[in-house]
């Protein structure tokens, strides 16, 4: 079984938003074994920078603005190639301030699910879900339709 981890800066206050991401880590427990790492927010990105990277495991995406823009398919193709080499997937999504460059700069991907800026509460619902949807089209479900 893969293991996907999500390493986010800051805790989610809202319970709907905690029962959504509850709710797809239920629904992805068939297909993954997922991990949901909380980190303290800094006074700065910079400062939130190293624990970061400390928590990242193998092939690390980054979301952030000015990253690659993926379709579900294609995000749904990287992550079997990454279930093919046998890899651990991390992804990272930072603090209300961003990511500083030094994150930027040691991950294999920088995406993007937007040119918009979404809270980043709001953005860990929107990654579960679209891992949720990856992992529907590469067993061939009708979810994705």
């Amino acid at each position: 079984m893969q293991k996907v981890n999500i390493v986010c800066v800051g805790r989610i206050k809202e319970s709907f938003f905690r029962e959504a991401v509850a709710e797809y880590a239920k629904r992805l427990s068939r297909f993954i074994s997922l991990s949901v790492r909380e980190l303290p927010e800094g006074r700065n990105i910079e400062e939130e920078a190293d624990g970061i990277l400390h928590a990242c495991r193998g092939y690390t995406i980054a979301l952030c603005i000015e990253g690659k823009k993926f379709s579900s398919e294609r995000l749904a193709a990287e992550l079997k190639r990454q279930y093919d080499r046998g890899a651990e997937v991390t992804f990272v999504i930072g603090s209300s301030c961003g990511l500083s460059q030094k994150v930027k700069d040691a991950v294999d991907l920088m995406l993007s699910f937007s040119d918009m800026t979404f809270p980043h509460q709001l953005m860990r619902v929107v990654l579960c879900e679209q891992i949720y949807r990856a992992y529907m089209i590469n067993s061939g479900s009708e979810y994705h339709k």
